[in-house]
């Protein structure tokens, strides 16, 4: 047989679906690992629906939506115009997909961005912070990398923790961001969520709140100077608004005293939301904020706040919560969303009377964080709903231009446009972050997580093959109190309640449990009682009486004394009277009164 010829060898053919195929060589050598990236795109892309929007919106709003451009054209014969008239709405707001982001376990109600659109933070209602980082994150990891609470203290294990209010990067710099919690102090930290700085808390004994060097009571939120990187205001629930400079957390730098004119309300009422209006676009720097009692107050930017600019007494209906309020990009348009079911638009320059006025279902007398916001370029206004869709509507006359839902069920608290990622986050009550995007429009963010390949799993992912060697068991692993031992993954019953049974130290996962004793051999329930009786003295003097023990040595310490010893033949006898017949054994009546 030589050389030249060819060998043919009979194999068995596999059927195109036979999933024997999946575990058969393609190729031979190192494989590239190489992405589907449209594949990737495409399964995020949001389903249409095909009902119209105008039953999400609130009444006179059903013939505008029908005129709106940018809606769908329901009942549209020609095939083309539809598609033009969809591909024109997904390119006009970038919501044709979604990345969705579980790391909460809780309602998350505020979601930042730092200006270049890298780190994503989210708060929640479950006292924590999540940071997110785009440029870890792949299709299979999507995951927070970090998860802070700003209320733990280093130098006590059982500290307080408080609900996450507002969260906002610098937009000057995006080192740091300030957290608002439900607590007199807010914080400075960093992007990394480290602790830079802690502003004071003010004597809750002072009448007067110009004499407090901080908030007294729970600060409901918070903004940055849009100019001055260093300088930040907070409102609280002591009806004021403070200006911090983060250089000096000692004392604030301005302290703005709202006076509220309620009846019965002893002149203070509670701060629910603030902003500060950018002049970057050539409009005024104002300070806007809204009050429980209804009113809206304007002051300058520049000061001096002895005494606003110009106030509205019953913005809003007193005694409701108005969560939302934004300025637009020129300064001269303000926008609220109030707990009576309205969102108002008012203009700056006659800051008396609103000049549009639509009805909105709120959710702030549940969630007050829930927000309105304007987009980049003060195009289109965002809020949600209590029915879990987005609306974007239009800046003059507050009609809906779009309605998409993103949580249907789900109460959509908290919304944000940010302007170089050209996307809208989202936080939901089903503690669900999404992040809505168009990859025509859109840039970075969600849609470079979605172009990566997608990560294969680990040995060191699963922390059911990682083994602390201090402990000789997972690292993840918990104790229960039957003794049991448990792994916590990501869908455990473990990983989803952190404080519900032991560590393997045996401590509490829970930091406001007190430490339960272990148990040690003197206890009654180990078997080998009886031999540490008789081995360890002493042993069974925790289950004496000790009166019992100690008249035991009654008759020898009468006969042998060892520390009277001395003085046994020079002691007085005891001598006691005998008592008479006649004596009552009882003690002498007290004669009555006549």
């Amino acid at each position: 047989m030589s050389d030249d010829e060819d060998f043919e060898v009979e194999m068995p053919e596999l059927a195109a679906d036979d999933p024997m195929r999946a575990f058969l060589p393609q190729a031979f050598g190192k494989k590239t690992k190489e992405a589907d990236v449209a594949a990737q795109i495409g399964r995020t892309k949001r389903p249409i629906e095909k009902t119209p929007v105008a039953a999400h919106v609130g009444k006179g709003q059903t013939s505008r939506i029908a005129q709106e451009p940018a809606s769908k054209d329901y009942g549209s014969d020609d095939d083309s115009n539809s598609d033009d008239s969809d591909s024109s709405e997904d390119d006009e707001y970038p919501v044709s997909h979604e990345l969705v982001l579980k790391t909460h376990d809780r309602a998350v109600t505020t979601t930042t961005l730092d200006p270049s659109g890298s780190r994503l933070i989210s708060g929640s209602t479950d006292c924590t912070l999540k940071l997110h980082d785009f440029a870890s994150m792949t299709p299979t990891t999507l995951r927070a990398f970090k998860s802070v609470d700003p209320s733990a203290s280093k130098s006590s294990e059982h500290s307080e923790t408080h609900p996450i209010n507002h969260v906002e990067f610098n937009p000057s710099y995006g080192g740091s961001f300030l957290c608002v919690s439900a607590h007199p102090q807010a914080k400075i930290m960093s992007r990394d969520g480290e602790v830079l700085a802690e502003f004071v808390k003010g004597d809750m004994y002072l009448r007067d709140m110009n004499n407090t060097k901080g908030h007294v009571s729970e600060v409901t939120t918070g903004t940055w100077n849009p100019v001055n990187k260093d300088i930040c205001v907070t409102a609280g629930t002591d009806s004021t608004l403070r200006i911090w400079d983060i250089n000096h957390r000692r004392s604030q730098k301005e302290v703005i005293v709202h006076k509220s004119r309620a009846a019965g309300s002893a002149g203070r009422t509670r701060m629910t939301a603030v902003v500060w209006g950018s002049p970057l676009q050539g409009g005024n720097n104002i300070l806007v904020a809204a009050a429980l009692d209804g009113s809206l107050v304007m002051w300058s930017g520049d000061g001096p706040f002895a005494r606003p600019a110009a106030e509205i007494r019953e913005a809003h209906t007193p005694s409701t919560w108005t969560g939302g309020i934004d300025v637009s990009a020129d300064g001269r348009m303000v926008v609220t969303r109030g707990g009576d079911n309205l969102i108002k638009l008012w203009d700056t320059r006659k800051f008396k009377a609103p000049v549009v006025t639509v009805s909105h279902p709120s959710t702030s007398d549940h969630y007050t964080m829930t927000n309105i916001k304007y987009s980049p370029n003060s195009s289109s206004i965002l809020t949600g709903s209590a029915s879990g869709h987005l609306h974007i509507l239009n800046p003059g006359n507050l009609k809906a231009e779009l309605v998409t839902p993103v949580t249907p069920g789900s109460p959509l608290i908290t919304v944000q446009w940010h302007p170089k990622l050209n996307q809208i986050i989202t936080g939901s009550t089903n503690s669900e972050v999404h992040v809505l995007y168009n990859p025509n429009t859109s840039s970075r963010g969600a849609v470079d997580v979605m172009s990566r390949a997608p990560k294969k799993r680990h040995v060191d992912d699963d922390p059911n093959f990682t083994t602390d060697q201090s402990t000789g068991i997972s690292g993840d692993s918990i104790i229960t109190p039957g003794g049991v031992m448990t792994t916590a993954s990501s869908t455990s019953f473990a990983a989803r309640h952190p404080t519900v049974g032991l560590t393997a130290s045996g401590r509490s996962r829970d930091p406001r449990r007190p430490q339960i004793p272990m148990v040690t051999p003197f206890m009654k329930s180990q078997p080998d009682e009886q031999h540490i009786n008789e081995s360890i003295p002493l042993s069974s003097m925790r289950d004496e009486d000790p009166r019992e023990a100690l008249l035991k040595y009654a008759e020898l310490a009468k006969k042998d004394p060892i520390f009277t010893n001395a003085w046994k033949e020079t002691q007085p006898v005891t001598q006691y009277r005998e008592a008479s017949d006649d004596e009552d054994d009882g003690p002498d009546k007290k004669k009555a009164r006549r």
